[in-house]
């Protein structure tokens, strides 16, 4: 048989463009089998869902029904169908999987993750989520490819190689994932499915190096010997792989899934898997009038509990269960009140999930406050920013080092007790908190923020406006234990509604409060 070569369609240019001088194979000899050790055996699988996920009818605040009553009457799943996960919160009705993973202490919920200053841009808020940036600042790199150009330093020069032969991300879909991008090249590789691999014939060197062509027919020549070289190797986990419990055959996520676990089991080192839906931007017709249980919103809830559930259960039938933790996430969630289409706006915090075995299964958070009346455009208020997320699992999970995550997040973001189990030594404990007040509760010229602190920590305050914007810095620094009290300076303010949100290490409390 002719010897094979291959190259993922649309991933050309976002490969490295170097092999070092190895040949490709050199690399084939390798053992497909030659797995790592410790953090370097672990795999990270983020789901995006994409358009804006209404997290309220996701994840369902069950002791805030007379709110959404008022203000989502006809999105409001009836409480006697949600699906409890605590006596607090649930999931829609169309979760059942999710629901079994939870009992089964595979599934963890953080509550109202987003970023200060959030903006309801799809393209603008997109480009956070997978940059790590802050609201005003623009990267041309992602927070994963930070984190490989730090565990990798420079690529792709001399990769793919013998130690390292296999692509270190892989974006499931036909375009390149910007959390991957790294400062000089993108270290993760497209593929829609086996057969979206294809042959390609490498070029012919050029015989006169002075010529004007000679640096782009070398480039494309080099591009594709390395291309080959990794699509080679993906095919092989293809062929060695296997699934074990069955995928829904129309549910597009579910397949994308199923191919991570193939190649999981097949042997591939590679690090970080991603993958899409989308639908999510659910303006008009999000439920079926007359049935809130159904509908597009509900189909898409489906999709992504049937999904997460056959990919967990094809991991544990593996054996590769403790190697895989996984997330989701959504630029935005959408405003609480629905609106005149049977629908809901772009608005700012939303739930996410936290999968596999490893994870602190549990709802992580507050469950967000439902007034009988907000303001118009008004989000859910944030109480955690997406970044600890992401710090949390690139120490606890991808095992980066704390003094990593300044360089690749650009701050020092508090981790989140979301991962245990399976690395004993590197928990993140819970810790307790103080419970907040805030009176008077409607104020007029100052209002008042009083806590208790069993010891010192450091606390970080600030009001928020209901679009998700900070607007007041209340203070940053270590404060003693004992009782606080904190006057907030509300003259200046327009009369409406604001959050007062607190920090302290990794226990967040939001609180609702109105100026009139």
């Amino acid at each position: 048989m002719k010897r094979r070569q291959f190259i993922q369609s649309g991933s050309l240019m976002t490969l490295p463009i170097f092999l070092g001088g190895l040949e490709v194979n050199a690399i084939a000899k390798s053992s497909l089998f030659n797995l790592v050790n410790n953090t370097d055996d672990r795999i990270l699988v983020i789901i995006q869902l994409n358009g804006g996920n209404d997290g309220l009818n996701m994840v369902i605040p069950m002791d805030q029904y007379q709110g959404l009553t008022s203000v989502r009457p006809d999105l409001l799943i009836p409480e006697t169908k949600v699906l409890k996960l605590t006596d607090l919160t649930g999931v829609n009705p169309n979760m059942t999987g999710i629901q079994r993973l939870y009992n089964e202490g595979k599934i963890g919920v953080v509550q109202s993750v987003g970023y200060p200053n959030q903006n309801r841009s799809h393209f603008r808020s997109t480009d956070i989520w997978t940059s790590a940036s802050a609201a005003d600042e623009y990267l041309s790199t992602g927070w994963l490819g930070r984190y490989l150009d730090l565990k990798y330093p420079g690529y792709p020069t001399d990769y793919p190689n013998e130690e390292y032969p296999d692509p270190f991300a892989i974006t499931l879909g036909a375009v390149v994932s910007e959390t991957c991008q790294g400062s000089i090249s993108n270290f993760s590789f497209t593929l829609t499915g086996q057969d979206s691999i294809l042959t390609v014939e490498e070029t012919e060197a050029p015989q006169a190096t002075e010529t004007c062509y000679y640096k782009n027919i070398d480039f494309v020549k080099t591009t594709i010997s390395q291309s080959n070289a990794y699509a080679a190797r993906v095919l092989e986990a293809f062929d060695k792989g296997n699934n074990i419990s069955s995928y829904g055959a129309d549910n597009r996520l579910a397949q994308q899934l199923k191919i991570v676990a193939n190649l999981i089991s097949g042997g591939l080192q590679t690090k970080i898997y991603v993958t899409s839906l989308g639908g999510f931007d659910t303006h008009a017709n999000q439920v079926q009038i007359g049935d809130s249980t159904l509908g597009n919103h509900a189909n898409l809830l489906k999709t992504v509990s049937d999904a997460i559930a056959s990919f967990m259960d094809d991991c544990q039938a593996l054996g590769i269960n403790e190697r895989v933790v996984g997330m989701t996430f959504s630029e935005f969630g959408r405003q609480i009140a629905a609106n005149n289409s049977f629908g809901t706006d772009h608005g700012t915090a939303a739930p996410l999930f936290v999968f596999g075995t490893c994870i602190n299964p549990q709802v992580l958070g507050n469950n967000p406050s439902i007034p009988q009346q907000v303001t118009p455009q008004e989000g859910v208020a944030m109480q955690y920013d997406f970044r600890s997320v992401y710090a949390t699992l690139l120490v606890d999970w991808l095992g980066a080092k704390d003094s990593d995550i300044k360089t690749v997040l650009f701050d020092d973001f508090a981790k989140l007790p979301l991962i245990q189990g399976c690395i004993p030594d590197d928990v993140t404990e819970v810790d307790k908190g103080s419970e907040i007040q805030v009176f008077p509760n409607p104020c007029t010229s100052e209002t008042t923020l009083r806590f208790t602190l069993d010891a010192k920590a450091h606390i970080h305050i600030a009001v928020y406006d209901v679009l998700g914007s900070m607007i007041r810095l209340i203070t940053d620094k270590s404060l003693d234990g004992g009782d606080h009290s904190i006057k907030i300076d509300t003259m200046s303010l327009v009369s409406g509604a604001y959050h007062i949100r607190m920090q302290q290490n990794h226990m967040v409390q939001t609180l609702r409060f109105i100026k009139v």
